[in-house]
């Protein structure tokens, strides 16, 4: 019962972050909140498993602000108190952000900096030299700062965090991580947050906790059917242009969706099929700046889009290897360039994991993740805390093998959380697959490799960084500005509407299709002061017109009055 469970005001929390709590409206703690606080408070270290969508964010931080603000009321000297270390950008942001939700009454007592942005080091060392309570960055982030002495944690430091600890490993974070620790004093208190408990997990455990509590909540890594539906169709290369037409277009798929795909040539193939049947989607890929990338969540967090096209590189062929860098090479790189892996990918990149896309209904794996890992980290996007959700996967023959390996995964954690066939008559839908190839003729690879160059373009001109080269050289911008125009693909405007007699028989009912028209805003006209006008005169005088009622009066004239309907 709801009755009996911990709630906040009896975990003996400050009325500062009480107030924070109350006002972001969490009523009660989560399950991971109501086992993690209190054993935190009490100075344990925590190796703590739960699903994505749990809480396990606010679960390290109340104990870590609440450590700060009782330390406060005795020592005054500022210090580095807490490290949370993150595997993304994207996932340092949000935990920034979180954090200064809940010390929105106290922020004078507890500051927060995120390190973990692409800005250089020297920029961000007076954030550093002011001493922030709490510190969040990447493993690489953190120790570029602590070798360049501009922030020491040998004497201040009582907190560590690892959070989503399973994917610090896999991006190639080890060595990072094992020269970071020689760093931190002998004595602290550390958390491991993790969605898994993978061999890497257990490797983080053994170098950073002392006699942890290890919390292992749910059963299942996924919430069970009645919360969250999984389904898999088997279709071929084609048809699953044919299948995502018909679901997006008709209106089958509703709410935001996420839709994975296995490269990054394929999220601007399927983002270009779309566009031709006017469906707006955007791309998220490891080839966007991080900025690019958090305005893109930010824009569809708040409904600017639908769909977004994501790639996941690091779970890819084998998860637990680390990025190319640049080693090996025997050429000198750029240090533009350095973080970065093979093709300009950004190493700390993950978009399946660590980011909070919001009110997420549906994720759809257009390909198949390559790992049971991997499947579990995209479909934890959606059905997050206690909002319903739905999973479909189009598999084909080539992956049928690993179909049987996720559900033989979640068959063994929980029977009800089994992927179920969906059964699609897809000869209802044969009328839809000239209008799929007609768009697909539009989509080579050149438009493809046009859109990606579109969008980097894009990026070049609005970039903040290139902006004061561009103010010292205009003859380049310009030359880019006026380059030729890249075309990525035709629009063919037959294919933006859908017409009714196409529509199967059975989906009339449920269908509502994506018109792609918008209503045009009129301003509303009104009559100066004085003047009254009468609305009804249009419609009282549609009958007196002779091309639309076949009557004529004739008018009086010279010669006396004509009458309509005389022989």
């Amino acid at each position: 019962m709801a009755s009996d469970r911990l709630q906040f005001h009896e975990m003996g929390l400050d009325d500062r972050l009480l107030k924070a709590l109350a006002d972001l409206g969490w009523a009660q703690p989560t399950l991971i909140q109501e086992k993690a606080i209190p054993l935190a408070l009490d100075g344990k270290d925590l190796l703590a498993r739960a699903r994505t969508g749990s809480g396990k964010t606010a679960a390290y931080a109340v104990p870590i602000i609440q450590r700060i603000l009782t330390s406060k009321q005795t020592v005054r000297e500022q210090a580095v108190r807490a490290l949370i270390l993150v595997p993304t950008k994207e996932l340092g942001q949000q935990v920034q952000a979180m954090v200064r939700q809940l010390t929105a009454f106290c922020a004078r007592d507890v500051r927060v900096a995120d390190i973990s942005g692409k800005a250089d080091l020297s920029a961000q060392r007076p954030i550093l030299m002011e001493k922030p309570d709490i510190v969040v960055g990447t493993p690489s982030r953190v120790l570029a700062h602590l070798s360049a002495q501009n922030m020491t944690l040998q004497s201040s430091l009582e907190m560590l965090v690892i959070d989503e600890a399973d994917l610090v490993f896999s991006f190639g974070f080890e060595s990072d991580l094992k020269s970071l620790l020689c760093h931190l004093p002998k004595i602290y208190q550390a958390f491991l947050m993790s969605a898994t408990l993978n061999e890497d997990v257990q490797s983080l455990k053994e170098l950073v906790l002392h006699n942890p509590v290890t919390l292992k909540l749910q059963g299942s890594q996924l919430p069970d059917s009645s919360q969250l539906q999984q389904y898999s169709v088997q279709c071929e290369e084609e048809d699953k242009f044919l299948l995502i037409y018909t679901l997006l277009k008709l209106g089958l798929v509703r709410g935001k969706t996420l839709l994975f795909v296995s490269a990054v040539e394929r999220c601007y193939r399927l983002k270009l099929f779309l566009e031709q049947f006017s469906i707006p989607a955007c791309v998220l890929n490891s080839e966007l700046p991080v900025h690019s990338r958090c305005h893109i969540i930010t824009q569809f967090n708040q409904g600017f889009y639908n769909y977004i096209i994501a790639t996941d590189e690091q779970s890819l062929a084998n998860p637990s290897a680390p990025p190319k860098g640049n080693e090996g090479t025997g050429k000198k790189k750029k240090k533009k360039n350095a973080g970065k892996g093979a093709g300009g990918k950004d190493k700390e990149y993950g978009v399946s994991r660590g980011i909070d896309f919001q009110n997420v209904s549906n994720v759809l794996n257009f390909d198949l993740p390559t790992s049971v890992d991997s499947y579990i980290h995209r479909v934890g996007r959606t059905a997050r805390a206690d909002n319903p959700g739905t999973a479909l996967s189009f598999v084909s023959h080539t992956e049928l093998p690993l179909l049987a390996q996720i559900e033989d995964a979640l068959a063994g954690e929980n029977a009800d959380s089994a992927l179920k066939p969906y059964s699609f008559k897809m000869e209802e839908i044969e009328g839809f697959r000239y209008r799929c190839r007609d768009a697909m003729r539009s989509v080579t690879k050149q438009a493809v490799k046009e859109a990606r160059l579109k969008e980097i373009k894009q990026e070049l001109l609005n970039s903040e960084k290139l902006k004061t080269y561009f103010d010292d050289n205009p003859r380049d911008l310009q030359l880019l500005r006026h380059d030729r125009d890249l075309h990525p693909a035709v629009i063919k405007p037959h294919l933006k509407n859908i017409p009714e007699y196409l529509i199967p028989t059975a989906l009339k009912g449920v269908a509502n299709p994506i018109t792609g028209r918008k209503k045009r805003w009129r301003p509303v006209k009104t009559a100066p002061a004085g003047v009254v006008k009468n609305k009804n005169f249009k419609h009282q005088h549609r009958g007196r017109n002779p091309l639309k009622s076949f009557r004529y009066t004739g008018k009086k004239g010279k010669g006396g009055a004509a009458k309509a309907g005389q022989s």
